[in-house]
């Protein structure tokens, strides 16, 4: 059996996240030789007691749900990302929580080199649905993807948006890519696939359960680099996701509503106690983030006169023809010492041949 069906199986495995899953593949050298191992070595493994080790012993059933698994991703050639591998998204990398594995449907890089959360309300008004679809329209000139949760209202409206006007859109979901919940939305959500894609940490055959949504908010917090509120209560999944992308340092920004004003009181409460900062368009957000308007068509010319080290010559060279790269992808293309490769980058910077962008990008510039 292949190492691919052995890591999904791990995270079948009850009472196994995803930390608990990285220290067990990290110490036992490969998710096959954690369901190879003794008991004495489980027990070896920090997080692991006897009832995960009796777990990961009894394992018929969870290799079973895992075959079944791989069948639906060869039938609908579907991706999958282990968080060790170049394709896994970077900025969901950086956090030790992050997936073990997740489920992707679609053509769009996750390593974008710019992307925007939109979250908000399920039930906008029409001047929240305005708002949403002007901002997207808006954003399209700076090269951006736009994330969001495939949910009722804001969220839909965001990904509409971006099929209609050609902005690549990803939906991450909370359940398999066999629920595409809601249905009504499942026309949309074929779409995208094309036009960005479908991404979710869950099998297949796992429902929408009320647990996976705060768990996917998170996802979202940690994919984006910057979040826009667009009418949301006090509580609620906007508010969650909002509370993420603080503790992962996003930037984030509301759109401000009336006082008192219910369906605007997250919003306002975001930028009351300077979580968020207040936006009315597009451009507000692109000048915050120092983002300039970018054409992938236009050619990045090498600042050839400038004296390169072997090493940033290197750098250069990797991000030559690529709109941005991350740190981890340009360390493991380099394979080059990561003190070295800092060295290299700094130097870079300082020299003016290459600009760093949020969710530790590096763009090689004029």
């Amino acid at each position: 059996m292949n190492e691919l069906l052995y890591r999904i199986a791990i995270t079948k495995i009850s009472n196994v996240g995803a930390v608990t899953a990285k220290n067990l593949i990290s110490y036992c050298g490969s998710a096959k030789g954690v369901f190879e191992a003794k008991r004495k070595d489980l027990l070896r493994v920090p997080g692991v007691g006897e009832q995960t080790a009796n777990a990961v012993l009894d394992n018929g059933a969870v290799l079973t749900i895992a075959e079944k698994e791989l069948n639906f991703i060869e039938k609908y050639a579907v991706n999958v990302l282990f968080y060790k591998d170049e394709a896994y998204p970077s900025r969901l990398k950086e956090h030790y929580d992050c997936p073990l594995i997740l489920y992707y449907k679609g053509t769009q890089n996750l390593n974008d080199i710019r992307t925007v959360g939109v979250v908000g309300t399920r039930k906008p008004t029409v001047h929240g649905t305005t708002i949403c679809e002007d901002l997207v329209a808006g954003l399209k000139p700076y090269n951006i993807c736009i994330i969001s949760g495939l949910a009722y209202g804001v969220d839909i409206t965001a990904h509409k948006k971006c099929l209609d006007v050609g902005v690549p859109t990803i939906g991450v979901m909370g359940a398999g890519l066999g629920h595409i919940y809601p249905a009504q939305h499942k026309d949309i959500a074929e779409r995208m696939t094309s036009n960005g894609g479908l991404l979710t940490e869950y099998t297949h055959h796992q429902a929408p359960d009320r647990e996976h949504f705060p768990a996917r908010n998170r996802i979202i917090a940690a994919l984006c680099d910057a979040l826009i509120v667009i009418e949301t209560a006090v509580k609620g999944g906007s508010m969650i996701t909002a509370d993420r992308a603080t503790e992962y340092n996003k930037d984030i920004f509301a759109i401000p509503g009336r006082p008192k004003d219910n369906l605007s009181s997250g919003c306002n409460l975001l930028i009351k106690t300077n979580r968020a900062m207040l936006i009315e368009s597009a451009e507000d957000i692109a000048k915050a983030m120092s983002w300039d308007k970018l054409s992938s068509s236009q050619p990045i010319q090498k600042q050839l006169f400038v004296e390169l080290s072997p090493e940033e010559e290197q750098v250069v060279k990797l991000l030559s023809g690529k709109e941005a790269m991350s740190i981890d992808v340009l360390s493991y293309q380099a394979k080059m010492n990561a003190s070295v490769l800092a060295s290299a980058i700094l130097t870079l910077e300082l020299k003016g041949l290459i600009k760093g962008l949020p969710g530790k990008q590096y763009i090689l510039i004029n």
